[in-house]
C-alpha cells in the first residue's frame, strides 16, 4: 500500500483538536484515528501497537539483522488545526496536475498565491474541495511512517520506536509523551512542507489572552463612567505594531497573531499566539504585552484588563547542536535521492521541539506537504512517496553504525 492510500483514509476522520477543553486528548474523536492506527500497527507486525488512556499510540519495531544497539524514534501528530474546518474532509486526486489553478467549491488553488505550483506539474496533487482543510499536517507524516515501517520489516533495521499524538496543534502534545514507554534515543518528527526539509530550529512560542472588564451603564448618563470593554480591546490591538503579523514577516521575523476576538461593552477577549525565532526577542514581546495591560490598567482602573500568558514550546536550536548527526544523516539521504536539503527555519512548531529540551533529541522532517492550516492544503502521491524514501534511508543509514 503507497503512502497516499493510507493517508487518503486517515484524512477522514474528523481529528480536529480544541484547546478550550482541558482535557487530554482535547478531543475524544482523535481517539477514533488512534485505534485504526494500532490495528494497522498490529496487523503490520508491530506486536505492542497500543494507545495509552491520553490517546497517544506507541509501537516498537525490534532490530534486525543490525549491530548498531540504538533505538531511532518516528513521530507524527493526528490531531489537525482548529484554525480551519476539518470535519468531512473530502480528498481529491488530480491526476497529471498541469501546474496551473484548480478551482475548488468557493476558490482557487493557483501559482499567484503559490508560486511552487508550477514545480508540481505531472503529478498526482492531492487537495480538499475547497470547505475543509486536507489534514496533510499532519496524516501525511503518519501515512509516510507506517508506510516505511510495512517496507523495511523484512530489511535490516535499529530498534525502531514509533509514536503518534494527540493535541500537537494547540501546543499540548509534549504535556503527556511518556519518554519511558517510546524508549528512544533520538527520533525525527515527520511534520515539515517539501521533502527536502530537514530542519533543526522553530519558533519560541507561547500563548497570550487579554480579558477585559468594562463599566455597563445607560449610554446617556455614562459620562466619565463607561468603560467600554470592546472599545478597550481595539485599543490593546492598536498598540501593537501592526508591521508584526503573519501576514507581514518571514524567514527569521516574529509576530503577534490575533487567533480569536469576543466582546461588548460589558467584556471582551482578545486571543493571541507569539512567536520568535530569538529567545531574547520572545522575551520582549511578552515584556511588550505586559507594558500593555498596565497601561491600560492605568488609564482605566485596575484589573481592567488581566493578562495570561502560556508557555508553548521553545526552538528546539537550543538542543539540536549536540545531535546534528540526526541532521547530517538526513542531509546525505536527501542528497543521495537528488535533492538538495533545505534548513529553513519552522515559522511554527512540532512535537519534537518540546520532547527535545525533555532529553528526547528530535528534528523535523517534511511530508511533502504545502499550505497547511486551511482550505489551499494540497500535497502529491509523489511527494508523499519521496518521503518513505527519505525515511527508509534514514533507518538504513542508522542500521550501519555500531
Amino acid at each position: 500500500m503507497q503512502a497516499y492510500e493510507r493517508f487518503l483514509n486517515y484524512a477522514k476522520v474528523y481529528t480536529t483538536s480544541d484547546e478550550t477543553t482541558g482535557t487530554v486528548p482535547s478531543t475524544e474523536r482523535q481517539k477514533v484515528l488512534a485505534e485504526m492506527l494500532v490495528s494497522e500497527m498490529r496487523e503490520m507486525g508491530i506486536a505492542d501497537a497500543h494507545m495509552d488512556d491520553h490517546g497517544y499510540v506507541y509501537g516498537h519495531i525490534p532490530a534486525k539483522d543490525c549491530a548498531a544497539t540504538l533505538r531511532l524514534g518516528f513521530i507524527a501528530h493526528m490531531d489537525t488545526a482548529p484554525d480551519f474546518c476539518g470535519e468531512g474532509v473530502k480528498p481529491i486526486l488530480h491526476k497529471n496536475y498541469d501546474g496551473g489553478a484548480i478551482a475548488l467549491q468557493g476558490l482557487t488553488l493557483s501559482p499567484a498565491m503559490f508560486p511552487h505550483l508550477p514545480s508540481l506539474k505531472g503529478r498526482t496533487l492531492i487537495t480538499a474541495d475547497g470547505t475543509t482543510l486536507l489534514g496533510s499536517d499532519d496524516k501525511a507524516g503518519i501515512a509516510e511512517i507506517l508506510t516505511m515501517c510495512a517496507e523495511i520489516m523484512d530489511k535490516p533495521h535499529p530498534a525502531l520506536s514509533i509514536a503518534f499524538t494527540p493535541d500537537e496543534e494547540i501546543g499540548s502534545s509534549a504535556d503527556s509523551f511518556d519518554l519511558r514507554t517510546f524508549a528512544a534515543d533520538f527520533a525525527y518528527t515527520v511534520d515539515g512542507g517539501a521533502e527536502n526539509e530537514i530542519v533543526y530550529e522553530n519558533f519560541n512560542a507561547g500563548a497570550a489572552v487579554f480579558q477585559v472588564h468594562g463599566v455597563n451603564i445607560h449610554p446617556g448618563s455614562a459620562k466619565d463612567t463607561m468603560v467600554n470593554a470592546a472599545l478597550v480591546a481595539m485599543e490593546i490591538n492598536t498598540a501593537l505594531p501592526a508591521m508584526e503579523t503573519p501576514a507581514h514577516t518571514e524567514g527569521y521575523e516574529g509576530f503577534y497573531h490575533l487567533t480569536d476576538m469576543t466582546g461588548d461593552v460589558e467584556a471582551a477577549t482578545l486571543s493571541y499566539i507569539i512567536r520568535d525565532h530569538s529567545a531574547a526577542r520572545f522575551a520582549s514581546r511578552i515584556e511588550t504585552l505586559r507594558h500593555i495591560e498596565k497601561s491600560i490598567n492605568e488609564k482605566y482602573g485596575a484589573e481592567t484588563v488581566v493578562l495570561t500568558i502560556r508557555e508553548q514550546y521553545r526552538n528546539m536550536a537550543e538542543v539540536m547542536g549536540d545531535h546534528l548527526h540526526l541532521v547530517e544523516t538526513a542531509d546525505r539521504v536527501i542528497t543521495a535521492l537528488g535533492m538538495v536539503p533545505s534548513h529553513e527555519p519552522i515559522r511554527g512548531g512540532t512535537d519534537g521541539a518540546r520532547l527535545s529540551f525533555m532529553g528526547l533529541p528530535c528534528p523535523n522532517l517534511g511530508t511533502g506537504g504545502y499550505a497547511f492550516h486551511g482550505p489551499y492544503e494540497h500535497n502529491t502521491v509523489e511527494g508523499m512517496d519521496t518521503m518513505v524514501k527519505v525515511l527508509s534511508g534514514i533507518v538504513s543509514e542508522y542500521a550501519k553504525q555500531k
